[in-house]
């Protein structure tokens, strides 16, 4: 994944909201499901709506991090388990924000084979390695989830207009 990414693609709370909601119905069909492993930190927001939405009340996490001085370019180094879970994964349902080159979600279906992997977003190369997800965007896109955005003022439309 890279910063530089020629497409910004910006997620509001609403939309992150209504699209775990939609991820939520579609997983109605491939549970029951016993517990949700949400994958920190990206996967904590559509784990929790996820969870409310299929009435799962087991909900835990896996840390995994990626260290690299590539991570100030942008891109995915190292990675590191910081927090597993036990067992197969038989009965879990394992969520994330988004599957973008496919690392994280081949190191969680390693550590839990069994297990139902469903993220909201996916980009190509990841897309494999998942078994749910509700929007697809191309490799090139950048995904601006709404806890890296903030408020700010905007200027008004004439005076960003120029002159005759």
């Amino acid at each position: 994944m890279t910063q530089a990414a020629d497409k910004p693609f910006l997620v509001s709370w609403e939309e992150l909201h209504r699209d775990a909601r939609v991820l939520a119905w579609r997983l109605l069909e491939q549970g029951p499901f016993e517990r949700i492993v949400a994958i920190a930190r990206g996967g904590l927001v559509p784990a929790a709506v996820v969870a409310r939405e299929l009435e799962i009340r087991l909900v835990d996490t896996v840390c995994v991090a990626s260290y690299d001085d590539a991570k100030a370019l942008g891109k995915q180094g190292d990675m590191q388990v910081l927090k597993d879970v036990a067992g197969d994964g038989t009965g879990v349902l394992v969520v994330d924000d988004l599957v973008d080159s496919g690392l994280t979600a081949k190191l969680v279906r390693d550590m839990l084979p069994k297990a139902h992997i469903a993220t909201v977003y996916a980009k190509p190369k990841g897309r494999p390695l998942v078994d749910t997800f509700v929007t697809e965007v191309s490799q090139d896109t950048w995904i601006y989830f709404p806890w890296d955005l903030g408020a700010q003022p905007v200027q008004p439309i004439v005076l960003g207009r120029k002159p005759r």
